[in-house]
């Protein structure tokens, strides 16, 4: 018989997995802190591991021996070792079409609070005494149809980010090396030849890009200092693809006027914390409405749990019986 064992326990029961599996899939639900806690008898048995949080190192797939296909249950999959994956034959599949709508609405939200200054106000009028009853001078604030949008990564959740940001009024363009010639016609969008291109031209900078050897620390303090000063930079792809202490010094300088994180390189982050976040919990006067922080919940909402819920069991079920998938290529160096 098949195993699937599933390495977090997510939810309340198991019928949707066993409406999807059928019969002749067994499934185990285990919730070690790590896969280096799980039993050695867990993990002889398993055919399929499902992965939301956990990581996946070479050592963890070393004591698999049966193992033939990891499902990450979300788009991000720089959790695995895919390299290591690969050499034991192990294919590694994720789920890209849950949570596109809301990650994209998340940082049009995050966009549109720091653009409009509705934070900023928020925190002037609930001090003791509340701030006069007036508008607020601030760079934060620029009417949206003067502005560019620029998106890295034009995947499904940057496409829908960009269609909505366009929506609002924003010139958007984008940089995505990977798209095909006429992407941006077919869309109604500008394309970037190069980053550079794309930032200095970007009042709002949103990164949609997975994490990988090519974009890990893509935007750092060079890049940042390209942008329009008094710009606004959002991220709710990965941590690592932003330098958040070079966003730190550029937020601190004024060049960038406001910045939206849903992630960070390290979740949840270590103590101590990243300066900029210490500063963000210290409220800081001079990060007053400048900064919104959320903790990796730009995909969150019931439908999208049911989505990663169902999606994921389909994938692996797809893989199993040889029909696979979203299949990952193997990392390189």
């Amino acid at each position: 018989m098949t195993t699937v064992l599933y390495s977090e326990s997510l939810y309340a029961d198991d019928t949707v997995e066993r409406d999807v599996f059928g019969p002749d899939v067994r499934l185990l639900v285990r919730a070690p802190a790590s896969l280096a806690d799980l039993a050695a008898e867990d993990c002889a048995q398993a055919d399929g591991l499902m992965l939301f949080r956990l990581f996946a190192s070479a050592a963890d797939l070393a004591r698999f021996p049966r193992l033939r296909v990891i499902v990450r249950m979300g788009v991000g999959y720089d959790r695995i070792d895919r390299k290591a994956a690969a050499g034991r034959g192990v294919m590694v599949c994720n789920v890209p079409d849950y949570g596109t709508a809301e990650v994209a609405d998340h940082a049009i939200a995050l966009t549109l609070a720091l653009r409009r200054g509705l934070l900023l106000h928020h925190e002037a009028q609930r001090r003791t005494p509340p701030a006069a009853w007036e508008p607020i001078a601030t760079p934060l604030v620029r009417r949206l149809d003067t502005q560019t949008f620029g998106i890295v990564g034009l995947g499904r959740i940057g496409t829908a980010a960009a269609l909505r940001a366009r929506a609002f009024g924003f010139r958007v363009v984008f940089f995505d090396p990977y798209r095909p010639n006429g992407t941006e016609r077919a869309l109604g969008l500008s394309r970037a030849r190069s980053l550079d291109e794309l930032l200095r031209q970007s009042d709002v900078l949103s990164i949609h890009a997975p994490l990988s050897p090519e974009t890990r620390g893509l935007i750092g303090a060079r890049e940042l200092a390209l942008l329009p000063r008094d710009s606004v930079v959002v991220n709710t792809a990965r941590g690592g693809i932003l330098d958040l202490d070079a966003l730190g010094e550029a937020l601190r300088s004024g060049h960038v006027a406001g910045a939206g994180i849903d992630v960070l390189a390290v979740e949840p982050p270590p103590e101590p914390a990243p300066a900029l976040l210490r500063a963000y919990r210290a409220r800081e006067p001079w990060l007053t409405g400048r900064l919104l922080v959320t903790p990796h919940a730009a995909f969150h909402s019931p439908q999208a749990w049911d989505d990663i819920r169902r999606k994921s069991a389909e994938t692996m079920a797809a893989a199993l019986h040889g029909r696979p998938q979203n299949v990952i290529a193997p990392e390189t160096p």
